[in-house]
């Protein structure tokens, strides 16, 4: 089974988790929010479901798709490290933006 950054690589995939995470939704639903045939939707969402990222149920002759936010969490933890990296960077600028400020108000 592919992992879920291998899944999520695949840009029509991110469209379509984007499109559920909104609300729960039927193949033909995502067809016409998606550039790509249903056959094109339908081997997407057969690939998402795999990895346990869409749940699928039927209801008459449509399934319904939704959105299992709990395989994100490993992506989640593996970008924790990234984010404290780029709060650190943001708190930097934020400092240097505030001393700019005052030195311009002292120049004046």
């Amino acid at each position: 089974m592919a992992s879920t950054f291998e899944v999520l690589a695949e840009p029509t995939r991110r469209s379509i988790l984007d499109l559920l995470r909104e609300r729960e939704r039927s193949v033909g639903e995502l067809v016409e929010s998606l550039t790509i045939s249903q056959p094109g939707v339908s081997k997407h969402l057969r690939v998402l479901r795999e990895a346990g990222l869409v749940d699928v149920q039927q209801d008459a002759q449509w399934r319904v798709y939704s959105l299992r936010p709990e395989p994100l969490a490993e992506l989640d933890a593996w970008l924790g490290g990234y984010r404290a990296l780029w709060q650190q960077r943001l708190d930097a600028l934020h400092t240097e933006v505030a001393r700019g400020k005052r030195q311009r108000r002292s120049s004046r």
